[in-house]
């Protein structure tokens, strides 16, 4: 990939200096006597059997203490292991270690939204996802989940087909955090169970009208459970990129199992380019291997400034807060739009909380599309930590709206299906009137965030796979973001915020919605070929003072690869005008837009997200510390 910027270090170690290009910026303060938990990526390629299997495992640096536990970390070819600050120089002058990083800390990042993204009119034409295993790297699922049956209910048939624990804690492999759950019911909830057992729509009228389910995407695609977050909802890189491995071995050695795609509604800062990254180097490994990622963007949308090391702040308006690892060029990147709680696209607009582009560092043009993500209805594990949070709403708030929501839930065109009175009870206090079912305890809970964006395009992959098996990461992502509607949304949006008191305006701009809405009906229709000599892989983006139109002085030029399968030409089938629209594209790669990020050269903003010297990745303070949640928002956009 071509050079887009020169990363500035500031404050580095004499000791280090020599090797900065293989030590992570957050390295360079830790003291010589600190321990810290790093992941070491090897430089030598690997060893393969015949059986597509590694022979041994990696080389150990000979600077590693050999009393530390050392993991290996198939996917990336690296190692995690605990270091002291003063073995960092002696690591990085081994010619076998490529990059070392932290183990970073992660965290996570929903039914108008099926509707909207039309995959109800699918189900209802027969397209399911019917046996394409979708990998939900998060917080777990829970274990006896109704919706998580069979097409007819049968006692014992779930769907969650395979689970494991790599959070390191001994809570199996449930749902003890609340976040897996959702996600995966937005992915493969067929709604038809916990109604039938709520007893308040016959079967038949179920199965005859797929508008009163509370489905997710795909209602018959299977889960596969792989645990990294904790009770907190916290975990870390390595434990993503071991679930990751264990995905990428799974899809070799148990075929039963048909795992086509991850989802990975998590992520953390971008601290480094996506090609050092362990997180990236996982996901494009995953990709390659033939596994569609589908990662959240993030909710750092409302982000107003953010402060150097030295106090300067630069007012970046949520731009450049993509997280990693939806930073990567391959991976298809979510951001969360709003669906307004009604049918129809025409109210639709973008939320203020998604992340936008481009990406710290390397300036990839993400998010790739968008989904629903705003007060969005799923699947809730029972007794999570998350449903124990206090309410976002006052119960007097709740009693207010009870009957218009009597209204919605007693609707033969409402999708709810449950007793009328059982409605805000599920979704503001997580539990349903004494004496009910304690089967139906904690029925459904309503989220917002990009981490419910991205299940609807999981859950879109799955339809494209069931439909057609033969086709690549590649393709997907392709007729995706082709198909995405564009658009939609009004030229802008005002939110206004009292604490701190502010105005935001938030814009469809390429690097806030990106190819446009996901539309799978029009997805599924495409059937534009993908060479195998190509990649779909997110552009880069660059300030230009030629071409500018409108006489703008400053506008954004996009750069592709040379086996990118998105060229700037618009006669091409997959050209950058077909993919983003002229609404946001002029001529064959220029953008332009009336924000300070690129209209105004003179912004502190600006400076920060095109200067030579981007500070994101050393030098930029996010708030109290450095990570930051992709969880779930109790004050969405309303």
């Amino acid at each position: 990939m071509p050079q887009q910027v020169m990363m500035l270090l500031v404050a580095v170690p004499s000791m280090l200096v020599a090797q900065e290009t293989k030590i992570a910026p957050d390295l360079a303060e830790i003291a010589g006597h600190e321990e810290v938990d790093v992941i070491i990526q090897l430089a030598d390629e690997p060893a393969f059997s015949a059986r597509g299997r590694r022979e041994v495992s990696f080389p150990r640096p000979p600077a590693l203490n050999a009393r530390q536990p050392i993991r290996d970390l198939q996917s990336i070819r690296g190692l995690v292991t605990r270091v002291t600050g003063a073995s960092l120089a002696s690591l990085a002058r081994d010619p076998q270690v490529k990059y070392i990083s932290p183990d970073r800390e992660i965290r996570s990042t929903s039914n108008y939204a099926q509707f909207t993204v039309g995959a109800i009119s699918l189900q209802k034409l027969g397209f399911t996802g019917k046996g394409v295993g979708v990998a939900v790297i998060d917080s777990g699922v829970y274990d006896n989940l109704l919706d998580m049956l069979d097409s007819v209910c049968t006692a014992g048939s779930y769907r969650r087909i395979y689970a494991e624990n790599f959070a390191g804690d001994d809570e199996g492999t449930g749902d003890p955090w609340g976040h897996g759950t959702p996600v995966a019911g937005l992915i493969a909830g067929n709604g038809r169970c916990r109604a039938q057992r709520a007893g308040s729509v016959p079967a038949a009228t179920i199965d005859n009208n797929p508008d009163l389910r509370l489905a997710g995407v795909a209602p018959e695609a299977n889960i596969l459970a792989l645990r990294v977050l904790d009770r907190s909802g916290k975990g870390s890189d390595s434990t993503v990129i071991r679930a990751i491995d264990k995905a990428i071995w799974l899809k070799k050695n148990r075929p039963d199992l048909n795992l086509r795609v991850i989802n990975l509604s998590l992520g953390r800062p971008v601290m480094e380019s996506y090609k050092s990254d362990p997180l990236c180097q996982a996901v494009e490994r995953a990709w390659k291997e033939g596994i569609v990622v589908v990662v959240a963007a993030g909710n750092r949308g409302r982000t107003a400034s953010v402060k150097d090391k030295n106090r300067k702040t630069y007012n970046i308006d949520g731009y450049g807060t993509i997280g990693s690892p939806g930073n990567d060029p391959f991976v298809i990147t979510v951001g969360a739009s709003s669906d307004q709680g009604t049918y129809s696209l025409a109210d639709d607009i973008m939320t203020s909380f998604s992340s936008k582009g481009p990406t710290a560092i390397d300036r990839v043009v993400k998010p790739d599309l968008v989904a629903p993500g705003n007060w969005v209805s799923s699947t809730r594990s029972a007794g999570a930590t998350l449903n124990m949070d206090a309410p976002s709403r006052t119960l007097a708030q709740v009693l207010q709206d009870i009957p218009g929501e009597k209204v919605a839930c007693t609707s033969r065109t409402s999708q709810y299906n449950l007793p009328f009175n059982w409605c805000m009870y599920l979704w503001y206090m997580g539990s349903v009137p004494s004496g009910s079912d304690a089967a139906m305890q904690g029925t459904y809970v309503r989220l917002n965030g990009t981490s419910f964006a991205a299940p609807l395009v999981s859950g879109a992959a799955a339809l494209l796979l069931a439909k057609d098996p033969t086709l690549t990461p590649d393709a997907i992502k392709a007729r995706l973001m082709k198909t995405a509607r564009k658009n939609v949304f009004p030229a802008s949006t005002t939110f206004t915020y009292t604490n701190p008191a502010r105005t935001q305006i938030v814009r469809p701009d390429l690097f806030t919605v990106g190819a446009g809405y996901l539309d799978i009906p029009a997805a599924m229709n495409n059937t534009n070929a993908v060479s195998d000599k190509k990649a779909a892989l997110s552009p880069t983006a660059s300030p230009s003072t030629k071409g500018c139109p409108n006489k703008q002085t400053t506008c954004i030029k996009v750069t592709h690869e040379s086996n990118s399968l998105f060229t700037t030409s618009s006669k091409d089938t997959w050209g950058s005008s077909v993919l983003w629209g002229d609404s946001v594209l002029w001529g064959d790669s220029v953008v332009w837009g009336d924000s300070v990020i690129w209209g105004d050269t003179t912004s502190s903003g600006y400076s920060l997200l095109w200067g030579d010297s981007l500070l994101w990745g050393d030098s930029v303070l996010w708030g109290d510390g450095t990570l930051y949640p992709f969880s779930v928002l109790k004050d969405g956009d309303r």
